[in-house]
């Protein structure tokens, strides 16, 4: 497979997911993952959305389960296609917490951790975060289609909305 092979104008994944990045002045909360797609990688909390569930639900969900905060000011930032090589494919629609109430705390699915925006350890993230993450750290809004075999991004596109 590869990318000039999938037709991303009917492309639909086989799962939809969510990420959400709560921002506290110059840091940003990530995660360490410890369990599930990416585990052992540094990533923002998320997770697969719920039947019934809006994307935005599902992401302060998320960011409630996995590091025990409740996201404030949540706005929708960008949307990002994964196809890998497998078969598998999915959609993660992508927000900003400007603020949070309560302290992270580890759970049985992910260790929180506060880096500054500027030292990002993009060494132990999904390697599409490097072509992505700067956009959402700028305020710009994206659209990103990615194919992966594993672990590995073989190509990517991405449309910068503003």
């Amino acid at each position: 497979m590869t990318f000039e092979d999938i037709d991303w104008t009917r492309w639909r994944p086989r799962e939809h997911a969510t990420l959400l990045f709560v921002r506290r002045g110059g840091d940003i909360l990530l995660i360490h993952k410890k369990r599930g797609l990416g585990a052992g990688k540094i990533n923002g909390p998320g997770g697969r959305i719920e039947p019934g569930e809006t994307a935005m639900e599902c992401a302060v969900r998320e960011v409630r389960e996995e590091v025990g905060v409740t996201a404030l000011d949540v706005k929708h930032v960008g949307v990002l296609r994964f196809q890998f090589a497998d078969g598998f494919s999915i959609q993660g629609e992508v927000f900003t917490a400007a603020g949070y109430e309560g302290e992270p705390i580890e759970t049985d699915e992910a260790i929180p951790q506060w880096f500054p925006t500027d030292k990002l350890p993009y060494e132990r993230m999904w390697a599409d975060d490097q072509v992505w993450m700067p956009h959402l750290l700028a305020g710009r809004r994206f659209d990103g289609r990615f194919l992966f075999d594993g672990d590995r991004m073989l190509a990517h596109e991405l449309d910068v909305l503003s």
